[in-house]
């Protein structure tokens, strides 16, 4: 060809030695490109593709089926279908309606060109998040956008950095810790002031906020925000806040939603140029308290002999501070157990107190079981036994997982146990780099492990009874994780949403809803009710 094609040139008018020069050259450069792709190909397939198509087939592997897509290249009916289903909040419900047409409880998805295995297996996400746990990784999108707010810690880092932070911080949450009632009870006095007695319309959710977060400050800093306080906090306090506000906002728009995409799209370049000063506002005033608690330990060591039989409360950072001299690391340790210990618990009771506002028989049977305080406060041994609002909490949790989904990205080429095939039941091959996506939302509701009325909110079917016993609660029943990553604070958030609850059972003889419509999603680091928490409390006479 490179031959004969020039030579019919000479039998052309405007034929040249010039132009007899560049069609030679354009052809050359042609002929060279195609040669390069196809032994590039070829390379893959020996190197790559070949291992691993041998390897897939060692293990039994067939794909598993794909949701229905008009565009199954890119995606692109996918993307603008999410971006109105968030738009509505509706996601969620969007996402597992996927599900339910296709009847199939694993598939995968093209989006922008990436391979995505969505599932709602518990053997798949067992798999992921622990048997398979090594092979797996949170990747490097999630640590590039909470890294400039959070530092690297433990829900930003993987391998051996990770396990760090997990080993640093594990002893902060024993028995002993969680189950301070005395702290609990400051705050959730100042939680019944702020809600009115005269039979006005209040909002809990931006309450419940308020109060997770000066639990956690209190109990990882030692120095509460007191955001709910009747004298409120001081001015570099209440900057302090509003900045935590603004960063959890932006933060949770970058992992959810249209923003999501767009950061791995085209780079997180403005949003971090937007939050710049915020982060810094923040830094500056958790590195300052880390200081002055460094200099107090000091000093107390210098008087060691003085006031050793005094009982003091458990502060979070002196733990850390005893374990390492590194600051920024301090720091980002600290921010990461506030960022999960104000967000999800705050979501929890208020899509409790949602549910609980449209069920007086729920209220009335939780003020049977708080009525055996007999107005005393309770203690952490009588939260503990009791059972109808341990089973309100799991019910709140299994509807309205406050983290309803989850992913992680291949570290190597890797198997999960099923979904593959016609049938749904051979092994899925996963390549390095891919991402393996599942919706607890979705999974919660499934009616083969919760019956035919899992899309209610039954208390009753986690008390046990002759309908308990066909209730799994292994790897169906996800509200806090799994594995190795599970969550190390659970107990902590269990017993402050349960003392805040029974607190406001003891308080008020009655909740009636005021909301228009009904729960809808609001996504961001967590899922909370769109609209709120707006309520009527009636108090005791």
């Amino acid at each position: 060809m490179l031959i004969s094609y020039p030579l019919t040139l000479l039998q052309t008018p405007q034929f040249s030695p010039t132009n007899l020069f560049s069609y030679t050259l354009t052809l050359q450069t042609l002929s060279a490109i195609v040669t390069l792709i196809t032994a590039y190909y070829l390379y893959r397939y020996i190197t790559i593709s070949s291992p691993r198509r041998r390897f897939a087939a060692s293990k039994g592997c067939h794909p598993p089926p794909s949701f229905p897509a008009r565009d199954p290249f890119f995606g692109l009916d996918f993307f603008f279908e999410s971006i109105k289903a968030i738009r509505a909040h509706r996601a969620l419900e969007n996402f597992t309606q996927k599900y339910w047409r296709s009847g199939k409880n694993t598939a995968k998805m093209n989006v922008f060109g990436k391979t995505i295995v969505t599932t709602i297996e518990p053997e798949n996400i067992k798999q992921v998040l622990s048997l398979g746990f090594r092979e797996w990784g949170i990747g490097g999108q999630r640590k590039k956008v909470m890294e400039p707010f959070l530092g690297e810690g433990i829900f930003t880092s993987d391998g051996a950095e990770w396990q760090h932070s997990r080993d640093m911080l594990r002893p902060a949450f024993v028995r002993t810790q969680v189950g301070d009632c005395e702290m609990f009870e400051r705050h959730a006095e100042h939680l019944l002031q702020a809600i009115p007695r005269n039979g006005e319309i209040v909002d809990l959710q931006p309450l419940f906020s308020k109060l997770t977060l000066d639990i956690a400050t209190e109990f990882l800093f030692g120095k509460s925000t007191d955001s709910l306080a009747p004298e409120g906090a001081d001015s570099e306090t209440q900057v302090f806040v509003a900045c935590v506000d603004r960063a959890m906002v932006t933060l949770g728009a970058q992992e959810e939603g249209w923003a999501f995409w767009v950061a791995v799209m085209f780079g997180l370049f403005i949003q971090n140029w937007k939050l710049r000063h915020v982060y810094k506002t923040i830094h500056d005033y958790v590195d300052g308290i880390i200081e002055k608690e460094r200099l107090e330990l000091e000093e107390e060591k210098k008087q060691d002999s003085i006031g050793q039989d005094e009982k003091k409360p458990y502060i979070f950072l002196h733990s850390l501070l005893s374990q390492t001299p590194n600051k920024l690391k301090i720091r980002s340790e600290l921010l990461n157990i506030l960022l999960a210990g104000r967000e999800t618990t705050a979501a929890l009771l208020s899509n409790l107190f949602f549910v609980l506002s449209s069920r007086p028989d729920i209220w009335t049977a939780l003020q049977q079981e708080v009525s055996t305080l007999n107005g005393a406060l309770p203690s952490y041994t009588q939260l503990k036994e009791m059972k109808y609002l341990r089973a309100v909490l799991n019910e709140s949790l299994r509807l309205h997982p406050v983290v309803p989904e989850n992913a992680r990205i291949a570290q190597v080429d890797t198997v999960l146990p099923t979904g593959g095939g016609e049938d749904g039941k051979a092994p899925i091959f996963v390549r390095k780099g891919e991402l393996a996506h599942w919706s607890v939302y979705a999974m919660h509701r499934r009616r083969d492990f919760y019956g035919e009325d899992a899309e209610e909110f039954k208390p009753e079917r986690w008390i046990d009874s002759e309908e308990r016993k066909g209730l799994r609660c292994g790897w169906e029943y996800l509200p806090f994780h799994g594995g190795p990553r599970i969550c190390i604070g659970q107990q902590f958030a269990l017993t402050e949403a349960s003392y805040i609850t029974v607190r406001l059972v003891q308080e008020f003889v009655g909740i009636e809803s005021r909301d228009s419509e009904p729960w809808r999603e609001e996504l961001s680091l967590i899922c909370t009710s769109h609209g709120g928490c707006k309520v009527m409390l009636k108090p005791r006479i």
